[in-house]
Order: C-alpha cells, then structure tokens, then sequence
C-alpha cells in the first residue's frame, strides 16, 4: 500500500487509501442494494471488533499509507461497532486523524454518507458524488452545511479545516491551479461527442480526444503479470520446451465471445479472466489471451495445438486430451467483485471456493486421462484444489491471479522458462473452507436492523488461523516454487543503538479562526451570475425567508446541534494520543514506531543450474498467549546466479515487534521473549534467532 501510494503521488495523483475501515464483505453494504435482493434490513452491516484486532491487523497498512504521506483516505460503506463509518469519531477524528496523524482529506464512498452535521464533525472533508440519492440532486450538505455553519451547528473552523485539507493535497502532488490541463476523456463514454454534464443531458460537446497513452506500459504489465505468477506444484513438467502437441483445455483460455469489455464493469464472466468486476474496473485495449500466446509460441516450436474452449465438451475433450504424447494445458478460474453486481448468485463476494463452470469437474476429468496435465488457475483468490491436486496427473500447477491485458503472454513467459517464476501466494491454500475459521455472513441475523458481523476471530485470520489450530494447509502463505533451487544459512541479527520509546505529550493547537463571515442570510442566496444546472450540489439558498425556519428539522422541531455529544464542536487544543506524531513530526503515528531496533542478516545461495529471483521471508514470533505463532514483518525480491550467495537484510522496527496495549492507547513491547524466523514461506523457516 505504502509503494503504490508512492508511486500514483509521484506521477501528480492524489492517491486514496480505502476503505476506512473494516469493509471486508460486499453483502449488506448498502441497504438499496440488499433490499433489490429480497433481503429485509433498514441499515447496512455492522463490523464489530476490538481495538486490540483493530490495531495490530486491519489498520496496520492505513498507518503504512499514511505514513508514506497518502493525500486521501475513503471511508466505508459499512458500520463499525454500529456507528457508519463516514461518521465515525472515533475511527476518523481520533484514529485516523488524531493517532496516525493524517493531514489529507477524508472522501465518502459513493453515498457512504448517511448525515449532514453529524459526518461533519466527525471527520467528513468531502462527500461523494454529494447527493444522498443518485442524481436526486439532494444533499446532507451543499446548502444545508451552509445553513448549519451560519447558525452555529458547524463550526466554521471545520469548514476551513476541510478545505485546507483537501487543497493541501493537491499541492502536495505538485499540482497548481494555473497549470491544470483541461480534461481530454470522458470515462463514461467511448464517443468523441457527448454531453459535458451527462446526467442532465447538458453542454454537448467534444469530450474524448482518444489519446494514445499506452506508451510502453504493456510490456511493464507483461513483466509484471509474470513475475507474479505463483508456481504451486511442479513435478518436471515445466518449463516446457518445444511439446510435440499442446492440448488447450477450458473457456478461460479463450476470448469472451462478447469481446474483452463486453460486459459493463466486466460483469461476466466469459473467456480469460483477466479482471474482477466493479467500479473499479477499466476497459482493456486489448486482451492477450492464453490461447492467442501459445498459438504464437507453438507456431514458432512447430508444436501442434488444438484447443476446446468449452467446459461442458466432455466428450470432445476427452477425445483430444486422451490422445499419445498430450500436454494438457487446462486453464479454470473463479471471480468476484463489487456488490452491486450479482454473477450467477454470486453477489460480489463469491457463495463458494470452488472453481467456476464447474473447473474442478474439468481438471479431474482431464487429468483421469492424461498423464501430463498442467493447470493453471486465474482467481481472486484461493480455491479449493483439494480434490485433484495430488493427482500424479496433475504434474504442475500455476497461479496466475488477475494479471490484466498481457495475460497470455505473462503465463506463456512462465509456462516456457522466459522467466523464472518466484511470485509467493499472499494467501493461504486450505484444505477446507472451515479451516480459514472466520466467514462471510450471507444472511441477515438482526432482523430488519443492521446485519451485525462479529469478528471473534481477532487478528487470527488466513496463516494466523491455521497456525493457531495447527492445521495443515494444501500451500501455505508466502509459497511458491522455482526453477532453480536456494539454501539459506547463517542468520544473523544486529541490535541498533535506537533510544527507548517515549510516548508522545503535550496538546494539539486550537482551531484556528481566517476571518470574518457575514451571518446575513441574505448573503447567501443564489447568485444571478451563476448558471443553475440541474442535480449539482450548491451552497446557495434558494430562499432566504428565515434562517431559523431552514434550521428547524421538520421532524423533531430541533437543530442538529442538539442532537450532538457533548464536546463535539469543542475548538480548544486537544491532548495529543500517546500513539500519535508530535506536532512537527512526519504523520503515521509516534515516529519513535519507526525506529529501527535490529537488522537481521542471512545468506541465501542458488544451488540450482539457471538464474532465479528468489523471495526470503522475515518472520517474528512475539511470545505471547494471545500472538500467532509467526508474523510476517519483512521480505524481499533478490535475483541470485547459479552457485552465487546473496545477503537478505531486513530490519524490525519497534512497531514491529509491539503488540497495541488497550489500557495504555500504545504500542508496548510485551515481556514475552521474541524470535525472528527467515525462510522461503510462512511453513518453511529453517533460520531462527531469539531477539535480545
């Protein structure tokens, strides 16, 4: 997260973290959406967790984020501890802001926003798209924050506050007023002409050019695609070389028959996948396929290559893959994406971890009659290989992830030796659905209230899980296999001369008062000079009869300022979190966190004949009761000749080895005795060293 927030700040982005936080399932995340579905809920679900979990898991990569200077951070759909996460104190105000320091602004999710006074003092810089339906052109804000600032509801520093932190971020990327260049696309529509404001069918105009940006980024996607293939099983079939007959089995090595964008959002899924589907998502120039690449490749060795491009061809394909001297290629996949899309029930998340168009009947059923069967799995995640993969039939297995428009060409890059795979899976391959321990909640459980998902499991998720319960996993976190082969030895591990820890004190600075406002209602009024355009967001009243009848809720008969806690829209200076940087320190929490206390050193040696990046793994055992066995704090990506030895060096920063104290609102090095672990995957760690 922190390298990506990097690198979109470097090209003049503003990058935005999201989603903040605890928006880990699709369903129930929006009450219109579930309620489409048949589902009965007034309120989206409710993410309830401890602070403990809250800290040392899921906020772990925001404070990365913010720490690496994030000039935008989006706040979720869901509740959290039933309180909506775009009003949330707690998680915007004093997390966020207050103990990580960040200076950005904080954006809305799509109508994430649910009140007016109440997310603005909560944290809220900016709502989007602004209205609180679709094109309804009505706003919690617009002018109803104008109403509150000028009776009092909402502080006018808050005002100040919100907008100082969003410009502040577009100067941070180096962007400047005079030099913005005009927009040249319109990511609504592939016409050249259309309608500027497309909602209200208003100011038709030029709003594509069709610039060509692709530049030399397909070959930068190709090599990206490839060294992030995960090699899973490999029993000498690969790397192929010059087969006599490839056998290409499964639609997903095919095109879709609609074309690579024929689906909107890619909501489908037909042919290779290369993408999820959602907003998310963009249009493929084009779309190597699997099949398009080998085709090319078997050309070039004077292979023969016949493919079926249908799952359900049982017949035809047995008759092809059962055929003397087949390499069975069979490529599977499985899918997911936002919610608002639903793939044969699959209503974002996915219902099952099983392969889609049924690919696990399709690899057992090649696999039973050829002898040399490779698979390849593009998916969104794991998948439940339980049943085939230690077939002596199924002789490797890659996968190949959501690699984007290079696809084919990537994998064939794998398949063949043109690179040598290295990429570690980043998720645990089970057994058993069962065995990840938490789940999904696909049923509401509060009847017509807010779905509540309890996350019992704390931080003992994925590897964690399946540490803590000693269960044995298919492919462990961080595994992947090579063409060569690497010996790891002699770790070593050097104390810093970092000083002790110190939490932070003292208080933040009062809210800052710019200037003078009129409080005459008539000021406020909609200007004559400005164009109306209908369903915008505007701050102008379109009466000004009385300020106390436009603050007046017509169903309580009360402000919203009384409906606020006490010390909501307090100005004076705060106490600063101990947790949190001082006021002239970087953001991302206490900068103490940072400091580097050991460096671990080993050795890592190519012991096999052709060259290979390999990806050691720093892992640390923080000794208590309540830690998993291992966590993972470190890694990196070394390229190692034949018969060469490499140094891996990663350093352990306090926050690493500290567990959050919920007594204390710190960091704290728990008294347990510490040991770091190196090795290849999260299950094989032959180096171990205790941390003094």
């Amino acid at each position: 997260m922190s390298e990506t927030v990097k690198g979109i700040q470097d090209a003049g982005v503003i990058a935005c973290a999201k989603h903040f936080i605890l928006n880990e399932q699709e369903h129930f995340r929006q009450v219109g959406e579930a309620t489409g579905r048949g589902y009965n809920i007034t309120e989206t679900i409710s993410s309830n967790i401890d602070d403990k979990a809250l800290h040392e898991l899921y906020l772990w990569p925001f404070a990365d984020a913010v720490r690496a200077g994030v000039g935008a951070v989006m706040c979720s759909y869901q509740q959290i501890n039933n309180s909506y996460a775009c009003q949330n104190s707690k998680t915007l105000n004093g997390i966020l802001k207050g103990e990580l320091g960040f200076q950005g602004f904080v954006m809305s999710d799509w109508q994430a926003q649910h009140t007016g006074v109440a997310s603005a003092v909560a944290g809220l810089d900016m709502t989007m798209p602004g209205d609180t339906e679709f094109q309804t052109g009505l706003s919690f804000w617009g002018t109803n924050l104008t109403i509150a600032v000028l009776n009092g509801t909402v502080p006018a520093y808050r005002i100040d506050d919100m907008a100082m932190r969003i410009m502040a971020a577009f100067f941070k990327v180096g962007q400047t007023v005079e030099g913005l260049k005009p927009v040249n696309m319109d990511s609504w529509t592939s016409d050249t002409y259309g309608y500027l404001h497309a909602g209200v069918q208003d100011g038709y105009q030029q709003v594509n050019w069709h610039v060509d940006v692709q530049s030399d980024h397909g070959d930068l996607i190709r090599e990206i695609a490839s060294k992030s293939t995960v090699l899973l099983k490999n029993d000498g079939a690969l790397p192929l070389n010059k087969p006599r007959f490839l056998a290409v089995v499964g639609e997903d090595a095919g095109p879709s028959p609609l074309g690579p964008n024929g689906c909107s959002d890619r909501g489908c899924n037909m042919g290779t996948l290369a993408m999820g589907w959602g907003s998310g998502t963009a249009n493929f120039p084009y779309l190597s396929t699997p099949l398009d690449a080998l085709s090319q490749q078997a050309l070039n060795d004077h292979t023969r290559i016949e493919a079926v491009l249908d799952n359900y061809a049982t017949d035809t394909i047995e008759s092809l893959v059962k055929q003397d001297g087949a390499t069975a290629l069979v490529f599977v996949n499985a899918d997911s994406g936002e919610g608002y899309i639903s793939i044969d029930g699959n209503e974002g998340d996915r219902t099952n971890l099983t392969l889609w168009s049924s690919g696990d009947e399709l690899v057992k059923t090649v696999s039973s009659l050829c002898n040399n069967t490779i698979v390849v799995i593009h998916s969104v995640g794991p998948t439940l290989v339980t049943d085939w993969y230690d077939s002596p039939n199924v002789t490797a297995i890659l996968w190949a992830g959501l690699p984007g428009q290079e696809s084919g060409r990537a994998v064939v890059d794998v398949l063949y030796g043109k690179v040598n795979p290295a990429a570690r899976t980043p998720f645990t391959w089970a057994a058993k659905r069962s065995d990840y321990g938490a789940d999904l909640l696909y049923e509401p459980n509060n009847g017509n209230g807010a779905p509540q998902q309890d996350f019992t499991e704390g931080i003992f998720i994925d590897y964690r899980a399946l540490d803590k319960a000693n269960i044995k996993p298919i492919f462990e976190f961080g595994f992947g296999l090579s063409y060569t082969s690497f010996k790891y030895a002699n770790i070593q591990v050097q104390k810093t001369n970092a000083g002790p820890y110190k939490p932070t004190t003292g208080k933040t600075t009062s809210a800052p008062t710019f200037g003078n406002f009129s409080k005459d209602i008539e000021d406020y009024s909609f200007p004559s000079s400005v164009r109306y355009i209908r369903e915008f967001i505007y701050p102008f009243l379109n009466t000004t009869s009385s300020l106390k009848d436009a603050s007046a809720d017509p169903k309580y008969g009360k402000t919203a300022a009384e409906f606020l806690p006490p010390g909501a829209l307090d100005s004076v200076a705060q106490n600063l979190q101990s947790a949190a940087p001082a006021l002239t320190d970087e953001p991302g929490g206490n900068r103490l966190l940072w400091d580097e206390l050991y460096i671990v050193t080993a050795e890592i040696t190519n012991t096999g004949d052709v060259v290979g990046d390999e990806v050691p793994q720093l892992y640390v055992s923080l000794g208590g009761p309540d830690d998993p066995p291992v966590v993972l704090r470190g890694f990196d990506r070394i390229r190692i000749d034949p018969g060469q030895t490499v140094t891996f060096r990663s350093p352990l920063t306090r926050r690493d080895v500290s567990n959050w104290d919920t007594v204390s609102q710190d960091w704290v090095i728990s008294k347990y005795p510490k040991t770091v672990f190196v090795g290849p995957s999260s299950r094989n760690l032959p180096l171990k060293a205790q941390l003094s």
